[in-house]
C-alpha cells in the first residue's frame, strides 16, 4: 500500500516558531522540510557561489530574487525523498513564487494539500526575535532589521494567504502558547483534512 502524500506549506511572520513547528510536523509525517533559509545558510557557510551571491544580497538588506529562489526549490523538490511529500518553509513568500510553485507541481499532477498559517501578533514576533538576538548573538536581528523583515512579510507574504484561502486549504493556527500546544493545534487541523501523523 502506498503511503498518503502530504504536500504542506507553513507560513508565519519571523518569530512565529514556524521553523520549529515545521520540523516537528515533518518528522511526524516522515517528509522532508524544505527551508529556503536553511538552504541559503548552508551555502553561505560552505562559501559556494550561491552562498556568495546570497550574502551580497542579504548584506544589502534585500531578499533573494524570485527566480533564483524558485530554481533552488524546484531542484530540492525533484529529489527522491520529496516524492511522497514535503513541508515548505519560507517559500513561496509572494504571489510570483506561488505561480512558480503551481507550475512546477502541475507538471507532476500535484498541488499543495494544506497551508499552515501560524497567527502571531506583531508585538509578540518583535519580542521573540529581540530575545533570540540576545540569546544567540545574532547581529542581523536589530530592532530596525526585525521591523523591516516584518514589514516585508506583511506586504509580500501575507497576500499569498488570500490566494490559498480561495482554494480552501489554509488552516489558521493560534501561534501563541507552548510548543506542544501549538503542535497539537496543527496536528488536529491536518487530521481534519485526512493528513494523519504516523504513530
Amino acid at each position: 500500500m502506498t503511503a498518503a502524500t502530504a504536500r504542506l506549506l507553513i507560513v508565519g511572520p519571523q518569530g512565529s516558531g514556524k521553523g520549529t513547528q515545521g520540523v516537528r510536523i515533518a518528522e511526524a509525517l516522515d517528509i522532508p522540510v524544505v527551508s529556503t533559509g536553511d538552504i541559503f545558510r548552508a551555502n553561505i557557510k560552505q562559501g559556494t557561489e550561491l552562498g556568495q551571491k546570497v550574502t551580497a544580497i542579504l548584506d544589502a538588506g534585500d531578499l533573494v530574487p524570485d527566480e533564483l529562489t524558485s530554481e533552488i526549490v524546484r531542484d530540492r523538490l525533484s529529489q527522491d525523498d520529496a516524492a511522497r511529500g514535503f513541508l515548505l518553509d519560507g517559500y513561496p513568500r509572494n504571489t510570483v513564487q506561488v505561480e512558480h510553485l503551481d507550475a512546477f507541481l502541475a507538471k507532476t499532477g500535484a498541488a499543495l494539500d494544506a497551508v499552515i498559517l501560524l497567527d502571531v501578533p506583531r508585538e509578540e514576533s518583535m519580542a521573540r526575535l529581540s530575545l533570540r538576538a540576545v540569546e544567540q548573538g545574532r547581529s542581523d536581528d536589530t530592532d530596525e532589521a526585525i521591523a523591516h523583515r516584518l514589514d516585508i512579510y506583511e506586504n509580500e507574504t501575507a497576500p499569498i494567504i488570500s490566494v490559498y484561502a480561495e482554494r480552501g486549504i489554509v488552516d489558521r493556527i493560534d501561534g501563541v502558547g507552548s510548543l506542544d500546544e501549538i503542535t497539537a493545534r496543527i496536528s488536529d487541523a491536518l487530521a481534519a483534512r485526512g493528513i494523519a501523523q504516523r504513530v
